[in-house]
């Protein structure tokens, strides 16, 4: 994935306190001398920061949400990447209980894919480490359009899921039937679903940069995103907290998931990639947790649990995420996102996430932590 540093958990915090304006507070931390901040904010016209932070109150048994933005606008597009598996995971789920024959540890293969996996071994991948093709698994199984309206359904929108992800077949419309085991030698085969065309979207910097390759060769002119998924930055917080908080939203906005499901769901996003067999070294505790701890590879604290799915590709990172401190009574919302690509090339690989992108987004998390961690409840 990308090179860091591993340091103490203790320095984790950095100097930098969030300052204690309860009228601004995301201003507050975007405003910071340090320089992980600074080296984007002083740059935004080429980074296209896009951030949302949720304050969370309670008052008797209601749950208070109040958003404070920065430039967040669903008519300006950032490539999603892997944050499009979020809800994935979630329809899945919803559909399962819609078959009785099926569960999460049903155990199915994609027809022609010598792969055999469970519901739950793919969404534990799905978070733990970003599995490509544990979210195809899924899309197959869902289609693009059932997945789409059971979003748009529940009031997570706007937001279009045309594609698969690094896959040969990533824009067909139609899907790969899945072979089901239904006992140990029964097996049932679900048909095909053939789902919309995949009509180009119009919205601000919709193309990109002044190149991007093709099989090797370098063609010039903006990249053009307009076949791709959409899921800003609106719809992300939506579904968040419909998954966290499901009793602040009406019935008609709550998925439907039993609770097995739900903390199935739950466990998997915060669970670290060692807690489910992966080797540490390689898949380090902040793996996939940019907010807070995304430039160190050292140990994340046990009382700080963050439940969030992270996308990055095409130069941009994105992090949506509830992040709980048990400790200190502390919880927050926060999902943001930055491009980092200076040669303005697409698909080159070629971007700083290390150097500017990861950081900023670790010490923006730092920073709200922080205020969160001294604001007066």
């Amino acid at each position: 994935m990308w090179l860091r540093v591993a340091v103490s958990s203790l320095l984790l915090w950095g100097v930098s306190c969030a300052k204690n304006n309860p009228t601004d507070p995301l201003a507050n931390a975007l405003s910071s001398e340090d320089p992980k901040i600074k080296k984007v904010m002083d740059h935004l016209d080429k980074h296209e920061v896009q951030v949302r932070y949720t304050r969370i109150d309670r008052k008797n048994d209601s749950i208070i949400f109040t958003d404070h933005d920065f430039q967040v606008d669903k008519n300006s597009y950032f490539y999603p990447a892997s944050t499009v598996k979020f809800p994935a995971a979630v329809a899945t789920l919803e559909k399962l209980n819609e078959i009785d024959s099926l569960s999460l540890d049903t155990r199915f293969f994609i027809e022609g894919d010598s792969v055999v996996t469970t519901f739950a071994k793919a969404i534990s991948e799905i978070f733990a480490v970003s599995d490509n093709a544990a979210n195809n698994r899924l899309v197959e199984f869902l289609g693009q359009d059932d997945l789409n309206r059971r979003m748009q359904g529940r009031g997570v929108s706007p937001i279009r899921i045309a594609h698969r992800l690094s896959t040969d077949n990533a824009d067909d419309v139609t899907t790969r039937p899945l072979v089901f085991y239904l006992n140990d030698s029964t097996t049932y085969l679900s048909k095909p679903i053939i789902n919309s065309p995949i009509k180009p979207i119009e919205l601000k910097g919709i193309q990109k940069g002044m190149g991007f390759i093709v099989d090797g060769s370098l063609q010039t002119g903006p990249f053009d995103f307009s076949l791709k998924n959409y899921y800003p930055i609106e719809a992300q917080t939506a579904l968040l907290k419909r998954i966290v908080f499901p009793q602040a939203f009406p019935k008609g906005q709550r998925f439907n998931l039993n609770d097995d499901q739900r903390g199935y769901l739950l466990d998997a996003m915060h669970t670290l990639p060692s807690e489910v067999g992966y080797d540490q070294e390689e898949f380090y505790d902040s793996y996939v947790k940019f907010f807070m701890f995304g430039d160190t590879t050292g140990t994340m604290p046990d009382h700080i649990k963050i439940y969030n799915k992270v996308g990055y590709a095409y130069g941009t990172l994105t992090d949506c995420a509830y992040i709980k401190d048990t400790k200190n009574n502390v919880d927050l919302m926060i999902t943001a996102t930055v491009l980092v690509n200076s040669n303005g090339i697409f698909n080159d690989n070629t971007y700083e996430y290390d150097e500017v992108g990861i950081p900023f987004l670790a010490q923006l998390g730092r920073e709200l932590y922080n205020y969160e961690l001294n604001r007066k409840k």
